[in-house]
């Protein structure tokens, strides 16, 4: 398979270099399977001969006309943590020639994948519309009011959707790799992941900090800061909406067409998110847990907390 990787001026160093990283680890450990598949072909390409990392570092690249024979094109992410700079970097005119080799590779039908802010290079491309993707959880509350036809799932750590592969936040460049080395080898991707001592992270939501993603619209982050004062007891969400100013089905709106969520679900998440802090940092008992987050019976919230984050609350105190 012969891999083109983007490289452009503020590409996020670490994107960079964990796709080339294991794809190069791939090939190295090939022979150590009975059956190994094929080699990966990867080149380094860019719109200059050298382009300049986030960091500042110099990449060496070959011309992007290499990605017209590619089987794959894979674009890092940018280096950018403020969602307004990424997004006016993304729509704006020095990125225009990245979403036109996004465009045409998808018009060739050419898989792509991509990986945190990486995934609003490819919905400004056009080529996520229709689809189903993920990004980096802090940005979904952006990338939804942006692109309302890209069915979101920040939960996710990597999902494809006809051919185009996306992937959640900064160091999911990891798992967007290892997941193409599994479609050719689950083998070898399982070998390289014990290498590299990367576990399986199949979802993103037990690293969900629920107030940033409230941060972005003052209703919610409003109606955040309420919850979390009740939360240590029962909470109607009709009082909750009164309290901020609004009516229950404008708040009800915000938060589906924000968040992807319901208010209820994103009360469930702080209640997760504070009883795994109370069992990490005291020895409080499951059920005085329990109360402080406002569930009346422990078996409520461990329930709740394998739910929402894939582990016990015995394994969370540990």
């Amino acid at each position: 398979m012969d891999v083109a990787v983007l490289a452009y001026d503020g590409v996020f160093d670490s994107g960079l270099a964990a796709l080339l990283d294991v794809l190069t680890g791939a090939n190295a450990m090939r022979d150590e399977l009975p059956e190994p598949p094929p080699a990966w072909n990867v080149t380094t390409i860019g719109f200059r001969r050298r382009v300049r990392t986030g960091a500042g570092h110099l990449v060496e690249t070959a011309p992007v006309g290499a990605a017209e024979d590619a089987d794959l094109l894979l674009v890092p992410a940018l280096a950018e943590r403020r969602p307004d700079a990424l997004i006016g970097y993304v729509s704006g005119p020095d990125s225009a020639p990245l979403r036109r080799l996004v465009a045409t590779a998808r018009e060739r039908r050419t898989p792509i994948g991509s990986a945190c802010s990486g995934t609003f290079l490819l919905a400004e491309s056009g080529v996520l519309e229709g689809l189903r993707a993920t990004t980096s959880w802090w940005l979904a509350p952006y990338f939804r009011t942006r692109y309302p036809a890209v069915t979101l799932d920040e939960t996710r750590m990597v999902t494809t959707s006809d051919g185009v592969t996306t992937a959640g936040a900064a160091f999911a460049h990891v798992d967007l790799a290892l997941a193409i080395v599994r479609t050719t080898s689950p083998a070898l991707a399982d070998l390289v992941a014990r290498y590299l001592v990367v576990d399986e992270r199949p979802s993103q939501a037990s690293y969900t900090i629920a107030a940033a993603l409230a941060q972005s619209d003052p209703m919610l982050a409003a109606f955040e800061r309420w919850a979390r004062i009740h939360l240590d007891q029962p909470i109607s969400i009709a009082d909750a909406a009164r309290a901020v100013g609004v009516s229950e089905r404008t708040l009800q709106r915000a938060m589906r067409r924000t968040l992807g969520t319901s208010p209820v679900r994103f009360v469930q998440d702080l209640r997760v998110e504070r009883a795994s802090h109370l069992l990490r940092t005291t020895d409080l008992p499951l059920e005085t847990v329990a109360r402080k987050v406002g569930y009346e019976h422990a078996n409520t919230l461990r329930i709740l907390l394998r739910e929402r984050t894939g582990a016990t609350a015995g394994a969370l105190r540990r």
